[in-house]
């Protein structure tokens, strides 16, 4: 049986040196506290919290059964309602705050971290504000700023679910909109702009870190929705957008690296921060064609999710168009362009392609 009073110290070196080579290798780590769909069905009954598996205390001391067959959002599990502010199981919240403590002792080393409470919560609002504000105030007294965020699992994140995040800029610090990956084609472009017109009051990074979408994902997603949603929050201004693990997601596929070369092509010429959403300078588009940022009469980035042509309005004066390739990640040809009005901008061939138009 476990010892909760012990740790992994293996598990705990894998975890320090993750977060030091990605510290090395800019990379931002976005840590999930807590995963509801690890405290049920199959993965409950071998879990060192399981009363059955431990030394530390027993069903009737801790309130926590052998078995939770039933889905996760059914929130059967009194786990998550163990903190001061909800039922105050105090038995099992030592170790859960212990946890949490140890885990801030490797994290709050490093500035590459961010902290989400939890994977795809439909759960009490109160278990994810006490672990938020406690991982804050943890940071706070050792002179380390942190952000925090909640992932809530609403599909359609326009949901009251979300808002308990939207509403609470002054406990969260960005947003987490995966869920909206369920969403396709101008539904979910339309949703992204909706989330950033939202937080604009009161303006936080928005994080996208499971875009779904491969062929066979049991959701029905395929490769090209997978790509296209990574594309669209990029063009919607989102500050990070990163495809889900196989199968759900491309991961780091040879498709997903071809995307991943393609946005820092574009990136290279233009940064998709310093624009905006310009829908209204498009003509002749069809449904869920074409995408377009732009700071209008110095850059534009046009997304054309497979191949055909649009009409761009553009400020009067010279342009160089950059083609990018978004199936393989390489540098089309590069076009001059000359603008009085409106020009029609083809895609080279087939596929995706990234076009990078720059005021000359």
């Amino acid at each position: 049986k476990y010892d909760l009073d012990q740790w992994n110290d293996a598990c705990w070196q894998r975890f320090e040196r993750f977060l030091a080579l990605t510290a090395e290798r800019d990379i931002i780590v976005q840590i999930e506290v807590w995963d509801r769909f690890d405290y049920s069905r199959q993965r409950w009954p071998p879990h060192p919290y399981n009363p059955d598996n431990n030394v530390n205390y027993t069903r009737k001391e801790s309130g926590l059964a052998a078995e939770y067959p039933e889905h996760p959002g059914r929130n059967e599990q009194p786990f998550f309602f163990t903190t001061p502010p909800q039922r105050n199981n105090t038995v099992v919240f030592q170790y859960q705050h212990r946890f949490v403590d140890k885990l801030l002792s490797y994290s709050l080393k490093h500035q590459n971290v961010l902290y989400c409470m939890d994977n795809e919560t439909n759960g009490d609002e109160e278990w994810g504000r006490y672990w938020a504000t406690h991982i804050k105030k943890r940071a706070g007294e050792q002179g380390v700023q942190v952000f925090v965020t909640e992932m809530w699992d609403a599909w359609d994140i326009k949901a009251d679910e979300h808002r308990r995040t939207l509403d609470h800029p002054e406990l969260y610090d960005f947003v987490d909109t995966s869920q909206n990956n369920h969403k396709k084609g101008e539904e979910h472009w339309r949703n992204a702009l909706w989330m950033r017109e939202y937080v604009s009051s009161s303006p936080r990074p928005i994080n996208t870190v499971k875009t779904y979408g491969s062929d066979g994902n049991k959701f029905g997603h395929s490769d090209q929705d997978g790509v296209e949603r990574l594309l669209r929050h990029i063009l919607a201004g989102f500050a990070s957008a990163r495809f889900h693990r196989p199968p759900s997601g491309l991961g780091i596929s040879e498709k997903a690296q071809s995307v991943i070369k393609a946005v820092r092509k574009l990136e290279s010429l233009i940064q998709p921060w310093d624009l905006s959403p310009q829908m209204n300078l498009l003509s002749s588009r069809e449904e869920d064609e074409a995408y377009l940022a732009a700071d209008p009469g110095k850059a534009y980035c046009l997304y054309l999710t497979n191949g055909g042509s649009v009409g761009i309005k553009l400020d009067t004066g010279k342009y160089e168009l950059h083609w990018i390739d978004v199936n393989t990640g390489d540098w089309g040809e590069t076009v001059a362009l000359s603008s009085a009005h409106v020009i029609t901008v083809e895609a080279p061939g087939e596929g995706g392609w990234l076009a990078a138009i720059l005021r000359k």
